[in-house]
C-alpha cells in the first residue's frame, strides 16, 4: 500500500530545491543549479526504491523497473516563478506508487522526470525530443530568452547522461498533475480525469516598422511597430471570434520592443503568440487568420512582418482502457467527488502518446492558480490522488 505521509515528506523535501521564500514557490527553471540538484536528489531516491536509475542525453531522469512495466511520472524543472506541485506532484506520486509496489511484490512500474517541460527551449523539450517528434540535433539549436543554446545548457549534465530508453518496454504511461485551473476546486471535487489534451501552437511574429524621434516625428508618419502589435491584437480577437469555441484560447505572452526607450518611436517588436485547441482543424484555420490579420495590418501601417518558426503539438485523446481504470479507482475512494474532464493546458502525456497508450488525472488547484508562487493544493486532496492513482495502477496490472 502506498504510504501518504512518506509520499508528502517527499515533496515537501523536492519542493526545498529552488524554494522561492515566497510562500510554497519554487524557481527551479531546467538546468539551472536547482534543477540539476533536484534531478541527482531524484536519482537517489529512485535507486532507493529499487528501481534502476538511467538520464537520457537531455536529462530527463528515469527509474526503472526490470521487464515491461507501467510508466508512471510527469516533470520536475519549473517555470521561471512556479509553484511547488505543477510536475512535481506527478514525479513524486509515481515514486511513492512505484516503491509501494516493490515493497509489497505488486506490479512493475517504471517512474520518470522529463526535462524542460515547461518549455525554457521549446515546448515540453525532454519528452518531444525523447518521443522522436523532434531529432535532437534540431533542438540543440534551440534557444532560450538569454539567447543560450540547448546544446551548451544540457552539458551541464553531461556527467550524468547515458543512452536513450527504450518506449518498448512500457505497456502505457499515466501522468498525475495538478489541474490549473479552477474547476475541480470550485465544485469541492477531489480529482479529474482527463479525456484529452488540447493542441498547441507557437510561434513569433516580428513587425519592423521606422525607429524615429518620439518628439518630432509627426502621428500620421510614423511607422510605429508598437501601434503595429497593439491594433493586430485588437484585429485578432475579432477575426477569430466567428471560428473558436468557448474553450479555444490564444495569448501573446512575451513582447520584446527595439530600442525599447521613451524617447524613441519602436522601429521593431517580437511577440509570441500561442493558441490552443482541442480540434486540429480548427488550430489550422486559426493559423491562417492569424497570418492574414498580421499582414494586412502591416500593410496598412507601413510595415513588414515576419513569422517565426511554427512550434506546436497536436491534441491526444486519452485511453480508453487507461481511463476507466482511473474512473474506477476514483468511484472507489472519491465517489461522488470526480468528474471527468479535458485538459487546457499541455503536459508530457501528450509526446508518451506516440509510443504507448497515455491518460492524465487532475487533482484541484486552490482557486485556480498555477504557474505562480501562490500555487497550492490542500494536503487531503494530494493523498486522495495518490490513492486514485493507485488504485488504477493495481487494477490495470491485476
Amino acid at each position: 500500500m502506498v504510504n501518504p505521509e512518506r509520499f508528502l515528506t517527499d515533496l515537501h523535501e523536492l519542493r526545498q530545491f529552488g524554494a522561492s521564500g515566497i510562500g510554497k514557490g519554487v524557481v527551479r527553471p531546467a538546468f539551472s543549479d536547482a534543477d540539476v540538484a533536484a534531478r541527482e536528489w531524484l536519482m537517489e531516491r529512485f535507486e532507493a526504491a529499487g528501481l534502476r536509475v538511467q538520464v537520457d542525453p537531455v536529462g530527463s531522469v528515469w527509474g526503472l523497473a526490470d521487464g515491461p512495466s507501467l510508466l508512471l511520472g510527469s516533470h520536475s524543472d519549473s517555470q521561471p516563478e512556479g509553484g511547488w506541485l505543477d510536475g512535481a506532484l506527478g514525479v513524486i506520486a509515481a515514486l511513492e506508487v512505484a516503491r509501494a509496489a516493490k515493497e509489497s511484490g505488486g506490479p512493475a512500474v517504471s517512474v520518470v522526470s522529463f526535462q524542460d517541460e515547461e518549455g525554457r527551449f521549446g515546448i515540453t523539450t525532454g519528452s518531444t525530443i525523447w518521443s522522436g517528434a523532434v531529432p535532437l540535433e534540431t533542438a540543440d539549436n534551440y534557444t532560450d530568452r538569454d539567447g543560450v543554446r540547448f546544446e551548451t545548457a544540457r552539458r551541464r549534465m553531461s556527467h550524468l547522461v547515458g543512452d536513450w530508453v527504450d518506449p518498448a518496454q512500457f505497456t502505457g504511461f499515466i501522468e498525475m498533475h495538478i489541474e490549473q485551473g479552477p474547476w475541480l476546486d470550485k465544485a469541492g471535487e477531489a480529482v479529474g480525469v482527463v479525456t484529452d489534451i488540447v493542441g498547441i501552437r507557437d510561434m513569433r511574429i516580428t513587425f519592423e516598422g521606422e525607429q524615429n524621434h518620439a518628439g518630432t516625428t509627426p502621428m500620421h508618419l510614423r511607422k510605429d511597430a508598437v501601434q503595429g502589435l497593439i491594433a493586430f491584437g485588437t484585429a485578432l480577437n475579432e477575426m477569430l471570434a466567428p471560428v473558436v469555441t468557448p474553450s479555444t484560447v490564444w495569448t501573446i505572452g512575451h513582447v520584446a520592443v527595439h530600442p525599447n526607450a521613451s524617447s524613441i518611436v519602436p522601429g521593431k517588436v517580437t511577440f509570441s503568440l500561442q493558441w490552443r485547441d482541442s480540434e486540429a482543424a480548427r488550430l489550422g484555420q486559426m493559423e491562417t487568420i492569424i497570418r492574414d490579420t498580421a499582414v494586412g495590418i502591416s500593410a496598412n501601417r507601413g510595415l513588414s512582418v515576419t513569422f517565426g518558426e511554427m512550434l506546436g503539438l497536436e491534441p491526444v485523446k486519452m485511453d480508453g482502457r487507461l481511463r476507466d481504470a482511473l474512473s474506477d479507482a476514483a468511484e472507489a475512494y472519491v465517489s461522488g467527488k470526480w468528474r471527468t474532464m479535458p485538459s487546457g493546458a499541455l503536459h508530457d502525456a501528450t509526446n508518451v502518446a506516440r509510443h504507448v497508450p497515455v491518460a492524465m488525472l487532475f487533482v484541484p488547484s486552490i482557486n485556480g492558480v498555477s504557474h505562480a508562487f501562490e500555487e497550492d493544493t490542500s494536503e487531503e486532496d494530494l493523498v486522495a490522488g495518490l490513492n486514485v492513482l493507485d488504485g488504477a495502477v493495481r487494477r490495470l496490472t491485476n
